[in-house]
């Protein structure tokens, strides 16, 4: 039987309802990390579910870092004005551009890295690893390796997030989409940085 106060801590960090959090404690055999992770996949599940939904509403964010060397604007879109206002919703926006600004990605999604690119970063990791004297098979799946590295550093929804490294921008984004019920999509953002 899970204790009041696991589940009481939790909700406060899930945003996670009593009867999810009592289920993830109860499959989790009452282990909190394990039931994080639990409630962090139903999370995943649940935003993939509402992906789909249309986000016409959403808010303006902007960071400006200490020294004033670097800003950011970043639209962030949900599905209602509602939602747009909670402080849920505000806090993310703000970690989204602070995180741009602390991190420097390129693209929003890796279905936006051009395929030009995508190539001659390919062609750049086959020499590389060309001269090594390893199987065709291992040199793909080292060529793999590197592309996901390059997702990791240049897409902001791979990469992990500034704020808590063992989660990536794309899960941060899912955790709030888990609290707030609607559908959470970053529409466009512009890094200046002198």
């Amino acid at each position: 039987m899970a204790s009041t106060a696991d589940i009481q801590q939790l909700r406060q960090e899930t945003g996670a309802g009593i009867m999810d959090v009592k289920q993830a404690l109860d499959e989790a055999g009452n282990d909190i990390e394990k039931a994080r992770d639990v409630l962090r996949k139903k999370g995943a599940a649940l935003a993939a579910k509402k992906g789909e939904r249309e986000t016409g509403e959403g808010a303006v964010f902007s960071y400006i870092h200490p020294g004033a060397r670097v800003g950011v604007m970043l639209k962030l879109f949900c599905e209602t004005d509602f939602v747009a206002r909670t402080e849920d919703f505000q806090h993310l926006g703000q970690d989204i551009a602070l995180h741009i600004a602390a991190m420097g990605p390129q693209y929003i999604a890796r279905d936006e890295v051009p395929a030009d690119i995508l190539e001659r970063e390919k062609e750049v990791y086959a020499a590389q690893v060309a001269q090594s004297g390893k199987s065709e098979d291992v040199v793909s799946k080292i060529i793999e390796g590197k592309l996901e590295k390059f997702y990791g550093e240049s897409v902001l929804l791979d990469q992990s997030f500034v704020k808590s490294a063992d989660i990536t921008v794309q899960q941060r984004i899912e955790e709030t989409v888990t609290k707030v019920g609607e559908n959470i999509r970053v529409g466009s953002f512009v890094r200046f940085e002198l």
